[in-house]
C-alpha cells in the first residue's frame, strides 16, 4: 500500500503548522521548507481549509493555521479525507466490474480488511505525535529566503 503524494503534502503542512501555531504560516514558506511544488501545497492547504482541519486568512499578513489542537487531529481521519472515496480495486467501484474472476475472488476482503486495518492503526495516533521532537523538526525546516509577511 502507497499513500498519495497529496497525503504526503497534507501531513508536512499539518506537521508545519502544528509546529508554527503562534503565528500564520504561508504556502511559500511551507514550499521552501520542504522544496516542493507551491502549486501542489495550494491544492492541499484548499482541501484541509474546506475539511475544517485548518483556517485560512486572506489579504495582507495572511496564512493559514491550525484550526483545532494537535491532540485533536487524528491521523487517521486526515488521511482519509485526503486519499478520497476512490475504491481500492476495481471491483469495489459502483459501476459494473469487468473483472471475470468477481464472483469468487477473496482477494476484495482481503485488501478492504488490510486498509481497515491501517486506518485503525492511523487512528491511534494525532499530528501531536508527529511532532513530539519539535527541535529536530523546526531545524530541518529552517526557512529558505521566504519573506514572512
Amino acid at each position: 500500500m502507497k499513500l498519495t503524494t497529496f497525503s504526503d503534502y497534507t501531513l508536512r503542512v499539518l506537521m508545519f503548522l502544528a509546529l508554527n501555531r503562534e503565528r500564520l504560516a504561508t504556502i511559500p514558506e511551507m514550499a521552501a521548507a520542504y522544496d516542493i511544488s507551491e502549486n501542489h501545497l495550494m491544492k492541499v492547504v484548499h482541501q484541509l481549509a474546506r475539511s475544517g482541519v485548518i483556517e485560512s486568512v486572506r489579504g495582507k499578513g495572511g496564512g493559514v493555521r491550525l484550526a483545532h489542537a494537535p491532540e485533536d487531529i487524528r491521523l487517521g481521519e486526515v488521511v482519509r479525507v485526503s486519499e478520497g472515496a476512490a475504491p481500492i480495486v476495481e471491483c469495489l467501484a459502483d459501476d459494473v466490474s469487468h473483472c471475470r474472476i468477481a464472483p469468487a475472488c477473496r482477494l476484495t476482503a482481503i485488501l478492504v480488511g488490510a486498509f481497515d486495518a491501517m486506518y485503525a492503526r492511523l487512528d491511534e495516533y494525532t499530528l501531536a505525535d508527529l511532532v513530539r521532537a519539535p527541535r529536530k523538526l523546526e531545524a530541518l525546516l529552517v526557512r529558505r529566503d521566504v519573506s514572512l509577511n
